[in-house]
């Protein structure tokens, strides 16, 4: 498949795009995945610290925040400081899932108007595609991109996971109005286009699999490595019935659904990020998204990204074992690298069931696991067989990347080389790595604010931690606001 590069254009105003579209899949063939890859082991992020620091600077805060306006770094750093004291956001998640608020409309649109003023002002883009791209707007002029999410999650049933289909597609289709490469990527939750249910069941077959390789399921497309030994397989303590008939064709149902999301990426050559989950449903998650990768990525740039968490102790593990997979297919891998959002949700079940939890057991652990996973990355990219999201808050992890990008002379705008961070988070290190040539991307949630709830939830749970500990951005933006004082008073 020919495919055009999006390439990077300032623009000014929402120009409209027209790409010829054209379709293109290609079949996998099945294999034994063959050993995993050693991945790189490392003691310190990057050799002289230097090189990090000389690869991303943000010491200059006139520099960094010279196109935002002093208004919206007052309203980042209230929102801030009040995500950060841990009493408000615990007593907030306690209000949004009370009783009251479940069995009470008035008390529900209360909440509903706080959460709307607040976190989802700060985290999210708008209750809709075009409110989404206005905000996708004010990005393009800033010199970042944007990754549309349409924020739904864990659908029920066939119908629901239609009606989600339906808006992922519309997402898409509202690119192509969109200045060209102003959106880097889309993004799709697998539980909100296969039904959660189905999604265990698979997940359960697969981890008993991985128990007893003789029980392979006659339904399997591909052989992807989706497990390894170092995998969570707890959930599945015995083995599971297999499918019925009737859950074999809900099976293929996803697996059309998210054929027909990765076509219209294609068409438009628009890369689409699936999103990684909870480790009780992640297995059945990796096999339908590799299998969209066995499809749509035979070309030398992938269309369908797969996440990994490294905060999961078998994370490197599966990425190594994956790429080996996919470089013997002849298939051009594309990965997100993230920290993981799901920590307290795997240590309370893990916990429940007397086991250890999945995830690294500090947070040191888990960074030196994500630095790792990313120079792995980054050579495989180097090379020209893989590309990679580098979904990361993280000014470490930040600086560790853009040093080896030099170290690997890939040039910094390379396009098989994405840092990416939520809205609302880590400003600093995003304008950061613009500001030093890198290509910087933003995630943007949207959807109606009663809906996207539960991404909310787990922004304030999982992040709360993060915010408390890390001042990074409220030091930087509180220094660039006394500078901006202290010059207007100056000037008077």
């Amino acid at each position: 498949m020919a495919m055009k590069r999006r390439v990077f254009l300032p623009s000014k105003q929402l120009l409209p795009r027209f790409i010829t579209s054209s379709t293109a899949s290609s079949s996998s063939s099945s294999s034994s995945p063959p050993a995993a890859a050693e991945l790189p082991q490392t003691g310190r992020s990057c050799a002289p610290p230097v090189t990090c620091e000389r690869a991303l600077d943000l010491h200059d805060t006139e520099k960094l925040f010279a196109s935002t306006p002093s208004g919206a770094l007052l309203r980042s750093l209230a929102n801030l400081k009040i995500m950060a004291w841990e009493p408000v956001v615990d007593l907030g998640i306690a209000v949004v899932r009370s009783k009251a608020v479940e069995h009470s409309a008035a008390a529900r649109a209360v909440v509903v108007a706080a959460l709307k003023a607040t976190a989802y002002r700060h985290f999210c883009a708008g209750e809709n595609v075009e409110e989404a791209c206005k905000t996708l707007q004010g990005l393009w002029d800033d010199g970042l991109q944007g990754i549309l999410d349409y924020g739904m999650e864990d659908a029920e049933d066939n119908a629901g996971c239609d009606a989600n289909l339906a808006e992922f597609l519309k997402t898409v289709e509202m690119t192509s109005r969109l200045p060209i490469s102003s959106v880097s990527f889309a993004c799709v939750k697998i539980t909100a286009i296969c039904p959660v249910s189905l999604l265990e069941r698979v997940s359960d077959l697969l981890r008993w699999e991985q128990k007893d390789p003789a029980a392979a399921a006659p339904w399997r497309r591909h052989q992807f490595p989706v497990l390894c030994d170092a995998s969570p397989l707890y959930h599945t303590p015995s083995v599971p019935a297999p499918l019925t008939p009737a859950e074999e064709r809900d099976l293929e149902q996803a697996h059309r659904r998210l054929a027909e999301l990765c076509g219209r990426c294609a068409d438009v050559n628009l890369p689409l990020l699936v999103d990684a989950e909870y480790t009780s449903v992640q297995p059945a998650i990796d096999y339908l998204a590799y299998d969209g990768a066995a499809r749509f990525n035979r070309g030398p740039t992938p269309i369908v990204y797969t996440t990994v968490q490294a905060y999961l102790k078998d994370s490197k593990e599966r990425l190594a074992m994956a790429t080996a997979a996919a470089e013997k297919e002849g298939i051009t891998m594309g990965f997100k690298l993230v920290r993981g959002a799901y920590m307290t949700r795997e240590v309370k079940l893990a916990t429940s069931l007397g086991v250890a939890p999945p995830i690294h057991r500090s947070i040191q652990e888990t960074h030196r696991c994500y630095n790792t996973c990313a120079l792995f990355m980054l050579e495989k990219a180097a090379h020209g067989g893989a590309a990679v999201v580098l979904a990361t808050h993280n000014l470490e992890s930040g600086k560790v990347a853009a040093a080896k990008v030099d170290e690997l002379r890939m040039g910094r705008g390379n396009e098989r080389v994405q840092f990416a961070q939520l809205k609302g988070m880590a400003e600093g290190l995003s304008l950061g790595l613009r500001n030093a040539g890198f290509n910087v991307s933003k995630y943007l949630a949207f959807g109606q604010v009663d809906k996207v709830i539960p991404y909310l939830l787990r922004r304030a749970e999982e992040n709360r931690g993060l915010l408390s500990a890390s001042s990074m951005d409220r030091d930087l933006i509180w220094k660039e606001l006394k500078r901006r004082l202290t010059d207007a008073v100056l000037r008077r």
